[in-house]
């Protein structure tokens, strides 16, 4: 390990249990619906009061995504302990293990984040240290309703802007054909949802080597960034009860760590604890800032990007399926002006020890150059046909 990129003080957190900030009110209706809606992910159940009542579940309940909009930042918390000067973050994936219990209004949501481990390699910034954590959500009940495990990116800030690819601060331009098309293909995702409905997707109908439905979205912009941003429900001034946190004593360079969510500053110059606009996530919508950590322009949530994985494959496997476990790996971001596109194949059938009939998927995400931005796997439970 380089002089200079000192990991060493990440040893004296690993396996602690670290402090969190609690939610000062249950989760109400309308973060749900705000949340599907900055999700881009137009599923009836989690926000028609006619299809909730209608649904499998008989209310309105949230998607198996949501759990991440309870924290206060957005899943990386464990994954960015321990100091490392001068250095920058990005997130880099999770793995998510999910136990059965939604969340639905009513619901207070306690998050125990525990950092799990990291390891030092060489890459495009020089060295580098992909550093790991947990988040384990229950509620108020004591049910267990899912553990992510996040993966941040930590490097030396100089690297960053070393790095920036030039040839990509320029937005695509999209003809008016060409968004008219993008329409049709995100609406035929939507009526695929529409199509099945209350409906059960068997675990008997589907066969090895099955395409799910393309999902596709976009054009992202700075207003669907600055959407998803609200929706977590932490980036609201005064929604939770905030911990006190020193992001330049984390190593983050003063112009990149600010007063984010500082709950001191907040009764004082609530604007300065914003995050769009200061410290460290005004990258994603700022591209001055995007370029200093290594990105041509404004660029969208890692959180939000397995959120996205997470909905396509619950929204494929309806109301009686469930993901039960996956893993996304991010290897690009959604920039400004490009669009996502979502495919998955199925790779295995079985049946594991408690009787679950699952369904293993490989899925890619894509922009419209065919620049992978996220790979992984998943296993998915769907019922099975009696007889």
């Amino acid at each position: 390990m380089s002089d200079d990129f000192d990991c060493s003080d990440i040893d004296n957190h690993l396996g602690k249990t670290m402090d969190f900030s609690p939610l000062r009110e249950a989760i109400a209706p309308n973060d749900i619906r705000r949340w599907v809606h900055a999700m881009h992910y137009p599923n009836l159940a989690h926000f028609d009061p006619g299809h909730a009542e209608a649904s499998v579940w008989g209310r309105l309940v949230a998607p198996q995504s949501f759990a991440i909009a309870t924290d206060d930042g957005h899943g990386a918390a464990p994954a960015c302990v321990g100091k490392i000067a001068n250095s920058h973050l990005l997130f880099g994936g999770d793995e998510w293990w999910f136990y059965g219990p939604r969340i639905e209004p009513g619901d207070v949501i306690t998050n125990t984040r525990i950092p799990f481990d990291y390891t030092v390699k060489q890459t495009g910034f020089g060295p580098t240290c992909f550093q790991r954590g947990d988040n384990n959500y229950s509620n108020q009940k004591g049910e267990e309703i899912a553990r992510q495990r996040s993966t941040s990116i930590r490097y030396r800030a100089a690297a960053g802007g070393d790095n920036v690819k030039t040839d990509d601060f320029e937005e695509p331009e999209w003809t008016d054909e060409a968004l008219e098309e993008m329409e049709e293909r995100r609406f035929a995702w939507v009526r695929m949802l529409h199509d099945l409905g209350n409906k059960e997707r068997w675990w008997d109908d589907v066969a090895v080597g099955d395409q799910l439905p393309e999902r596709v979205f976009g054009p992202h912009s700075i207003a669907s960034f600055a959407t998803e941003w609200r929706a977590y429900i932490v980036n609201t001034w005064g929604t939770l009860d905030l911990r006190k946190q020193d992001l330049e004593g984390l190593g983050f360079t003063r112009e990149m760590a600010g007063y984010e969510n500082d709950p001191d500053m907040l009764k004082v110059n609530p604007f300065l604890t914003d995050g769009a606009y200061y410290g460290p996530s005004r990258g994603h919508l700022f591209a001055k800032y995007a370029r200093r950590i290594g990105m041509p322009r404004g660029y969208g949530y890692g959180a939000s990007m397995g959120s996205w994985v997470t909905d396509y494959l619950s929204g494929w496997a309806g109301q009686h399926g469930m993901v039960v476990h996956s893993v996304a790996n991010y290897r690009g971001p959604a920039l400004t002006g490009d669009v996502t596109i979502q495919t998955a194949e199925v790779t295995e059938k079985s049946v594991d020890a408690d009787g679950r009939h699952l369904i293993h998927v490989k899925h890619l995400m894509k922009n419209q150059k065919g620049t992978t931005m996220c790979t992984g796997s998943a296993e998915v439970a769907l019922p099975k046909k009696t007889g």
